[in-house]
């Protein structure tokens, strides 16, 4: 979903400004959120005010949740108004890990003839729930990656929609 909001942001923000033109004053993206549980139900909106990295480096949308938890049981409403930081997954659920081209190639080993074809190998790791692997390995390709930098990024679009 934030990957969603972050692209739709981004085009809005460059079909609207064109580079070196003033931007307007920061405005916010309002993302619906409901839930429900065994006895509970919630309803409402988090509004995205900007992003920020976590202690742990991770790229996180800060904003406020307004909306209502009702106790399905006994019918309690219960009014909720808070400041909540939630992951922005900025990466894609795959990573190319490794691409390898190999053209034909014939060995003479010995008097052992050995003729190879043209290999491809593509490896791509998929990440998210379960994928232990994927995971890892998506983490150690992104290792680089400078989240701050992004969120900084992530910032000036939102201040200029």
């Amino acid at each position: 979903m934030m990957r969603l909001l972050t692209a739709l942001a981004l085009a809005t923000t460059m079909l609207a400004h064109p580079a070196g033109a003033a931007a307007p004053q920061a405005a916010a993206i309002a993302v619906p959120v409901i839930g429900s549980g065994p006895a509970s139900a919630f309803a409402g909106t988090f509004t995205v005010q900007r992003f920020a990295t976590n202690g742990s480096g991770n790229l996180v949308a800060v904003g406020s949740l307004v909306g209502t938890l009702t106790d399905t049981a006994i019918g309690v409403v219960t009014s909720i108004v808070q400041t909540n930081a939630i992951p922005a997954d900025a990466t894609g659920t795959t990573c190319q890990i490794l691409h390898l081209d190999l053209g034909p190639l014939a060995l003479n080993l010995l008097g052992l003839h050995v003729d190879l074809s043209r290999i491809v190998l593509d490896i791509t790791a998929e990440s998210g729930a379960g994928n232990l692997l994927g995971n890892l390995l998506c983490g150690v390709a992104n290792l680089l990656n400078d989240p701050s930098g992004l969120a900084g990024l992530l910032n000036r679009i939102l201040g200029a929609l």
